[in-house]
């Protein structure tokens, strides 16, 4: 939109959406990719599922279909909010993640030892999914306001406490893995903005000191900061072979069911580890180890060359977005996704601990998967504001 002002033609700024031009503006691999993964997973979790429910083989699949065509809606809508609005509004945003997580502890009932999902009848949700959003959301914000103050640690500071806050309210759901992928977005966002290399590696020598102290030096002291399974699941895949009937079995049959697809897989009737539970949480935890015994080497690199592509998009729109908030948001988004993907396969194979994070767009739960797309709208949003300019922000 054009208004005039003397001689000059001003172009006024708007949090209207020519949704035409939005859509032409689409990063149309990305979202082809996205598709492709959410189709991948579906056809991966009935496979994997069939034989869970006696006398109804799609029941999981079925439900997660319903979570993909809820999150491809959240994604139009994701993609169509202006970013201008998650940049004002981040205190807003902030608050209602805190918000979400607290509500766990009023409403959620404890399944496993653990508070993480809200039961609303038919629809059960778990708030942390949905954080990993409003987190990077509002952390972005909080930098980017502040940007001529980025190489003040005191400001370096204060957004490391914005972010503990969140992060430590999952951390006592309990939910480890949870935790770490804020982490990951925090350092995402914090390097992105442009943080001092000084003031990061202190930071990484505060976390490797911090790790320490809760892995050894305090329980040496008779501290107790995670529960003893938290523990054995951080260290047991250092050594494997100190507990191979305890909590170290899931990784040895995982490693079994991986190593048994063989080229091109067992196929759904055959993947003994998945059909017969051998393989404990083989559609949520170790869904890639399932699926790797059912569909072998190929499967599995198709989907890891689909990751790798969405990986790719994601970070080339951290260098078309139109502003630091775009990237920096962009940033935070894709590296989180990088991370899960990375922790999750590594744990099956044992070359990562295992922490509870799930496969995005493969592991049997709607949360991850609305969320997953939503952030995929999200980095749609900046892309083609960042193309377009001033009159779609």
């Amino acid at each position: 939109m054009i208004v005039d002002a003397g001689r000059q033609r001003i172009p006024l700024r708007r949090d209207t959406v020519d949704l035409a031009a939005l859509v032409r503006r689409l990063d149309l691999v990305l979202l082809l990719a996205a598709g492709a993964l959410v189709g991948y997973g579906l056809w991966a979790v009935s496979g994997i599922t069939r034989f869970d429910v006696p006398g109804d083989p799609n029941y999981f699949v079925v439900r997660q279909a319903i979570a993909a065509a809820v999150g491809g809606a959240g994604l139009v809508l994701a993609a169509v909010i202006p970013t201008s609005l998650y940049r004002r509004h981040w205190r807003a945003i902030y608050v209602g993640a805190i918000g979400l997580m607290v509500v766990v502890f009023a409403f959620a009932e404890a399944i496993r030892g653990s508070k993480r999902w809200i039961d609303l009848g038919p629809i059960q949700f778990q708030p942390s999914e949905f954080g990993k959003v409003l987190f990077v959301l509002a952390i972005a914000g909080f930098l980017v306001e502040r940007q001529r103050e980025l190489g003040r640690l005191t400001t370096v500071a204060t957004a490391i406490a914005l972010g503990v806050a969140p992060m430590l309210l999952v951390f006592l759901q309990p939910d480890l893995g949870t935790a770490l992928v804020y982490v990951a977005a925090l350092s995402a966002v914090l390097f992105v903005a442009g943080v001092r290399w000084l003031h990061l590696a202190l930071l990484a020598g505060l976390a490797v000191t911090l790790a320490l102290a809760v892995l050894w030096f305090l329980p040496a002291s008779g501290i107790e900061v995670l529960k003893p399974y938290q523990t054995a699941r951080l260290t047991g895949f250092a050594n494997p072979d100190a507990d191979p009937s305890g909590l170290t079995y899931n990784v040895k049959q995982s490693i079994t069911a991986v190593g048994s697809g063989g080229l091109d897989g067992r196929g759904v009737s055959e993947a003994s580890q998945t059909r017969f539970d051998y393989l404990p949480e083989h559609a949520t935890d170790f869904v890639f180890a399932s699926f790797s015994e059912q569909r072998g080497f190929f499967g599995t690199a198709i989907l890891l060359l689909l990751y790798l592509l969405v990986v790719w998009r994601g970070l080339r729109v951290v260098t078309v977005a139109g502003d630091l908030y775009g990237a920096v948001v962009a940033g935070g988004v894709v590296f989180a996704f990088l991370f899960q993907v990375f922790v999750n396969v590594g744990m099956t194979m044992g070359i990562a601990p295992v922490t509870g994070i799930p496969l995005p767009f493969v592991t049997v739960g709607g949360s991850s998967m609305v969320a997953n797309l939503v952030a995929i709208g999200i980095l749609q949003g900046i892309h083609a504001r960042g193309r377009a300019g001033d009159l779609l922000r």
